[in-house]
């Protein structure tokens, strides 16, 4: 059902953003969007590598991360009010504090909350931030809500340069994201 709702979407091409003011113009107003890739997370002994799919659609988000070795299919949707943890065998849990239960059901976390400002390359308007641009006015380093995110590489994709290569730490997790895809639409 998901899937068949994405194909009757109409993608869009990004403007141009040459510029920092105007990338997070742009991208902030972003609502419609997906993308796909590679995740690996790792806290102390526990992680796994796998991939994950994010989909976001105004404030609502639905996120698929797989992987081996018994973790299997996790599934996170939120609505900007509640956030629901489905596991492996398809139980079905309201978080919440997110990141707080990931860590303590799996020994790892992923920053949910601000993941969708993050992959876009920009930092969450919600929290204090310290920014770092790159040459090319994009996000190169972020420090927020005690994480340290580091967009080393980016490409184009949907007609503009999008994070390639994110790398985030906190206290307790490492993660790091290679993006695939991405899609916009309206």
């Amino acid at each position: 059902m998901l899937l068949a709702g994405c194909a009757a979407r109409q993608t869009i091409q990004l403007p141009e953003m040459d510029d920092w003011s105007t990338r997070s113009a742009v991208l902030g107003r972003a609502e419609n969007f997906e993308f796909s890739g590679r995740i690996a997370v790792s806290a102390g002994e526990d992680g796994f590598n796998g991939k994950i799919r994010w989909l976001q659609e105004g404030d609502t988000f639905k996120a698929t991360v797989g992987g081996p070795l018994g973790i299997g299919t996790v599934r996170i949707e939120g609505d900007g009010r509640a956030i629901v943890h489905t596991d492996k065998d398809g139980v079905r849990t309201v978080l919440e504090d997110a990141e707080q239960e990931l860590l303590y059901r799996y020994g790892w976390t992923i920053p949910v909350r601000s993941m969708r400002f993050w992959a876009l390359g920009l930092p969450d308007p919600t929290a204090p931030a310290q920014t770092e641009l790159n040459s090319e006015q994009q996000l190169a380093k972020l420090i927020q809500r005690n994480w340290t995110v580091q967009i080393s590489r980016y490409r184009v994709s949907s007609g503009q340069s999008m994070p390639n290569l994110l790398s985030a730490s906190s206290a307790e997790t490492r993660m790091r994201i290679v993006f695939d895809k991405w899609s916009f639409f309206d």
